[in-house]
């Protein structure tokens, strides 16, 4: 496999602790508030638990529950901020994730949640998150922000890889540690592009992000290996199909496809240019949701998509099947889909 940078030896893998504490007084912060039309919000993502609940999370902190994919329930939830994805590891234990990169944990299937991080000096938020049991996760966000916990989220250290930069900005910002300490900790902040999401494919996991950025990792993070770029815009979702083949989404309806395990991409053509937000792969097929209603579905593993549009037009952010529907994540909040057999 190609990858755009290759770590010299006498570097190795460099993990940097970022200080996350301010000497300034933060904000506390607010509850979210439970407001009846929670359901018709900006929902962000969806998730269905073992126990066939959903759960689904938008902004102002709203998280919404479900045992029937009908009636919804709204949780409470100690932060206002917006939220932005939502991971269960099994039926009780799940972490979601937002603005002013608050984690917030859940350990009875979503009813209630606790705070475990709220950090609205860094103005920055957290995009995803993905657990590998109920005490090892990683959460992501904008700028390259990444944070680990081992203990379950008692604890989160944020992380920085310097090998998720090419050689010459690898270069640079070492230079910069020598000779001038104060910026080289400005640019760590910055230099890294937005994480925008992380997947699970087996042991492996697959980070996509700002400016076609796409990483690997065979060790749950720890350690990381980035991919010859083969796309300069954004990419906001990434999956693997049935058969093995690697399927990248972004904006203006970008959709690329790897049979060889990241080693050449086809670029798919599309009838829509509307951005695509994520994939979901299933046995029968492959959908795509996206802004402006976009709906499609392939069912010869990503060569092809039809169209149509949901959501009265409006931006679907995810979808997870349930019951022979699709309960889709929008902006106009939740939305039922009657799953039709693909032909």
């Amino acid at each position: 496999m190609k990858f755009a940078c290759s770590i010299p030896s006498m570097i190795g893998i460099l993990l940097l602790a970022i200080p996350v504490a301010s000497a300034i007084e933060q904000p506390e912060p607010k509850p979210a508030v439970i407001a009846p039309l929670a359901t018709q919000s900006l929902l962000t993502d969806i998730t269905v638990l073992p126990s066939n609940r959903l759960i689904a999370v938008g902004e102002r902190g709203h998280i919404l529950w479900s045992d029937n994919g009908s009636h919804w329930q709204q949780a409470e939830v100690p932060v206002r901020a917006n939220l932005n994805a939502v991971y269960f590891v099994d039926a009780n234990y799940g972490w979601a994730v937002g603005h002013d990169a608050s984690i917030l944990h859940s350990q009875d299937g979503g009813i209630s949640w606790q705070l475990q991080q709220f950090l609205p000096e860094l103005d920055k938020p957290l995009l995803d998150v993905v657990f590998e049991n109920t005490e090892h996760g990683i959460a992501v966000g904008a700028y390259g922000m990444m944070y680990r916990t081992r203990d379950g989220g008692a604890n989160w250290q944020a992380e920085f890889h310097l090998e998720l930069l090419d050689e010459e900005e690898q270069d640079y910002l070492l230079e910069l540690k020598e000779d001038d300490p104060e910026l080289y900790a400005i640019e760590l902040t910055a230099i890294l592009p937005h994480f925008n999401r992380v997947y699970v494919a087996g042991d492996q996991l697959m980070m996509v992000g700002e400016a076609g950025f796409f990483a690997i990792s065979d060790d749950f993070g720890q350690h990381w290996e980035l991919l010859e770029p083969f796309y300069h815009g954004s990419l906001f979702d990434v999956a693997v199909t049935a058969e093995g083949h690697w399927l990248a989404v972004g904006l203006r309806g970008h959709v690329f496809l790897s049979e060889d395990e990241g080693e050449s991409w086809q670029e798919m053509v599309l009838a829509s240019q509307a951005t695509i937000n994520s994939v979901i792969v299933r046995p029968e097929a492959i959908y795509l949701t996206g802004n402006a209603g976009l709906w499609a579905v392939s069912t010869d593993q990503g060569q092809n998509f039809t169209f149509r549009t949901e959501a009265e037009g409006r931006a679907i952010v995810n979808a997870v099947p349930y019951q022979q529907q699709m309960i889709l994540a929008t902006e106009l909040g939740i939305r039922q889909l009657v799953q039709q057999k693909p032909e």
